[in-house]
């Protein structure tokens, strides 16, 4: 291993999760190499939401300006059943922001870049070791004093260190777009709405269908369709225009650009994992907490907890790295945990087409904030 000066990080994946914590470790002089299997380093999916906590993290990192200059905040949540307005929801008190999945992977990825991190396209770590040990497609071994595995719900390096998992799969799912916003043609269908809102658009009875409309910023328009997977036509990809539009009339002009991309339909699922680390290996993102998309907290509990490890590893020494992990996990899982609860019991329920579902215990994930000093904590528990 390493001297501490010079410690080194090996990463699978080069998501958001996998960005983050090497820009956190980069920044807290680890060298850091990421390996991300694709050919190309480039987001997937259309459109995303962060919450406080993940916003936290940028500010930490110094890439909020960034993260900033290319997004935006709705005036209001607003959630609609049956066409009609149940609750238009400010969110007073709750910092957020939209964007695109592109915006937020550019802004992870240069940050990285820019903190000394080694980000490697058509890289793959197949196995990792309890020891650091890491083996890539090519065959050739590496060490490392940390290992962290923010491969995805199939993570090799997981599955390679026979780390068990319960997967939950739920009866809806999604179809993600980005599309023009159209704001001046939605107008004209329907001008007493305010389309820089953020719209959940639920249709319940007789067919349940859902649009969640989602302004990225003055140019772009993330639009998710949720329909049951048990329904063929509503789940069927490219979209059923007719269909769509014979429910949602008023979006019409960007249902209609949906429709012209393949798109790919998504079923809700949770993944629990028996343990988030073993030895100097970490699991970050789905690759140990991938969860249901209702509090659009994915991605910021990927971020959060990628921040969060970095901190306590780089906290800890050579020698006690493995027991830091540990009590990292102890200290952010049960927020983790809890999230994932709660976006599976609003998956199951479908409660979220109540409207005002953001209160009290609800916000608990989107109002932490990772960067203050209950990591200190960590280093108490260990020691």
């Amino acid at each position: 291993m390493s001297s501490h000066s010079t410690r080194h990080a090996e990463i699978s994946g080069g998501g958001f999760a996998g960005l983050t914590a090497a820009v956190a470790l980069a920044q807290r002089g680890w060298t850091v190499r990421v390996h991300e299997k694709a050919a190309e380093l480039r987001a997937e999916g259309a459109g995303i939401v962060l919450w406080h906590n993940s916003l936290r993290v940028f500010e930490a990192i110094g890439a909020l300006p960034d993260l900033m200059s290319g997004s935006m905040t709705p005036p209001f949540y607003e959630t609609r059943a049956d066409n009609v307005i149940v609750s238009q929801e400010k969110l007073e008190g709750i910092p957020w922001r939209t964007m695109t999945r592109q915006h937020l992977h550019r802004t992870l990825l240069t940050t990285a870049r820019e903190a000394g991190a080694e980000v490697l396209p058509g890289s793959e770590i197949v196995s990792a070791t309890p020891e650091g040990t890491i083996t890539l497609d090519s065959g050739e071994p590496a060490e490392a004093d940390l290992v962290i595995g923010a491969d995805g719900v199939g993570s090799a390096v997981r599955d390679s260190l026979g780390i068990s998992l319960e997967r939950q799969r739920s009866r809806d799912g999604i179809t993600r777009f980005l599309v023009p916003r159209r704001k001046s043609e939605l107008s004209a269908l329907e001008p007493e709405t305010e389309w820089d809102n953020m719209i959940d658009f639920w249709n319940v009875t007789p067919r349940v269908l859902r649009v969640l409309y989602t302004p990225a910023n003055e140019q772009d328009l993330y639009i998710a369709l949720m329909s049951p997977a048990a329904d063929a036509q509503g789940s069927k990809v490219p979209i059923d225009l007719d269909l769509w539009t014979s429910v949602f009339p008023q979006l019409a002009p960007v249902l209609e650009d949906a429709a012209k991309i393949p798109g790919r339909y998504y079923g809700y699922q949770t993944t629990r994992v028996k343990e988030w680390t073993k030895g100097r290996v970490a699991l970050i993102g789905d690759a140990a907490h991938a969860m249901c998309p209702a509090l659009a907290q994915g991605a910021g509990c990927s971020m959060m907890n990628a921040y969060t490890v970095a901190v306590a590893a780089t906290e800890s020494s050579v020698v006690e790295l493995p027991d830091a992990l540990m009590a990292w996990e102890s200290v952010e899982r049960p927020y983790t945990d809890r999230c994932q609860d709660r976006s599976q019991h609003f998956a199951d329920t479908r409660e979220m087409a109540l409207g005002n579902q953001f209160n009290d215990e609800i916000n608990e994930t989107a109002l932490y904030d990772p960067t203050n000093a209950r990591r200190h904590d960590i280093s108490e528990n260990h020691s």
